[in-house]
């Protein structure tokens, strides 16, 4: 995609991309080959065309390229059927491909507000702030910051929550990332997995 776009993939194939935003990964592949992010901005468009024309000729329906986690489904129900609860993709991703993942494991349901996604900046600490407008607008309440929880599994879900002012719940299931590199980012609580509702919801309860 990125050679189709820009002509080189640059540093791609040496990179760990795990918690950064799409466009923040084009930048640091390619800021050594000469663009800049305003040169990315530009082709943005393209950019996004290109992206969504090869992952949806990869990953076809969908079960060989993804799976969901133990305790993912059950929670993402247990959160919709709860009256204080609703819930927003905020991800690196760029949208179209955030929805196609969620569509294809069949979780698109359960997210009914507006998001942020990764195509809408190089920093993925400006993302929360973005969904906190749309939700606002959306639901035309005037909610605090603080209560607004990101889930994530990288330092950079709890970074990006911690800069804005929500909560931070840290789930142990990344690949590249265990439980002392979330701990070290001071997130307000820890779970291993999504596996026991319950505690996710007790958790959630405490935030």
């Amino acid at each position: 995609m990125l050679e189709e776009v820009f002509g080189t993939a640059g540093r791609l194939p040496e990179m760990i991309v795990s918690g950064m935003t799409d466009l923040q990964i084009v930048g640091e592949a390619l800021k050594h080959e000469g663009f800049t992010q305003a040169d990315i901005f530009e082709r943005v468009d393209h950019l996004r065309e290109s992206y969504m024309t090869a992952m949806r000729k990869a990953t076809g329906n969908g079960e060989e390229f993804f799976q969901v986690l133990p305790g993912v489904r059950e929670t993402l129900q247990a959160v919709h059927e709860h009256p204080r609860y609703r819930s927003a993709l905020v991800t690196g991703n760029i949208e179209q491909a955030a929805y196609l993942k969620m569509e294809l494991v069949g979780l698109a349901e359960f997210f009914d507000l507006p998001g942020a996604f990764g195509d809408e900046s190089h920093d993925r600490r400006d993302l929360p702030a973005l969904a906190y407008e749309r939700i606002r607008k959306h639901l035309q309440l005037d909610l605090a910051k603080e209560q607004f929880i990101v889930i994530g599994d990288t330092p950079n879900d709890i970074d990006c929550a911690k800069h804005f002012g929500a909560r931070a719940l840290a789930v142990n299931t990344g690949r590249l990332y265990g439980s002392d590199d979330l701990i070290a980012c001071n997130p307000d609580a820890l779970l291993p997995d999504l596996s026991n509702v319950e505690l996710v919801m007790r958790t959630l309860a405490g935030l």
